[in-house]
């Protein structure tokens, strides 16, 4: 059998480094466009999974972002005060609120999104489709702990 090469322990090392680098730039892109609201990363986290899951239950941001109730509520008092967001309580159960972006939240998002896509779609643009596809892979099974 071939020798997994990427498998040792300081390609994975080197890995796990560029995996902080691409976080960590591909997230500083939008901190001006974040601090002229006074937002930070968790913000953006909410923001970024309220657009991609309208309606999102509390519950189910919480599970999402692996955070507790309390830190959550400051980040979604900051965005309902900032006119960010919207609050619906659910028809089904109206014990629970369910999260939308609202009009402004929609422009402030997009403005984030671009300043971040320009990194990503430059990335992928510059790499082969077969590339894009395995990185894609390889990352999802990072992100579902798949052993």
């Amino acid at each position: 059998m071939k020798d997994l090469l990427y498998l040792k322990d300081e390609q994975i090392k080197d890995f796990i480094q560029l995996l902080f680098y691409a976080y960590r730039e591909t997230f500083s892109d939008p901190k001006e466009v974040l601090s002229k609201k006074f937002f930070g990363p968790a913000h953006l986290r909410s923001l970024n999974l309220i657009e991609r899951h309208p309606g999102i239950s509390l519950g189910e941001l919480m599970f999402k972002l692996k955070v507790t109730k309390q830190s959550l509520n400051r980040v979604l008092r900051d965005l309902i005060k900032s006119k960010m967001i919207k609050q619906v309580k659910d028809e089904n159960d109206t014990r629970k609120k369910n999260l939308f972006l609202n009009k402004e939240g929609k422009i402030f998002f997009d403005s984030v999104y671009n300043s971040q896509k320009k990194r990503i779609f430059n990335a992928l643009k510059n790499s082969n489709s077969d590339s894009v596809i395995k990185f894609k892979e390889v990352l999802k099974k990072i992100v579902d702990g798949k052993k």
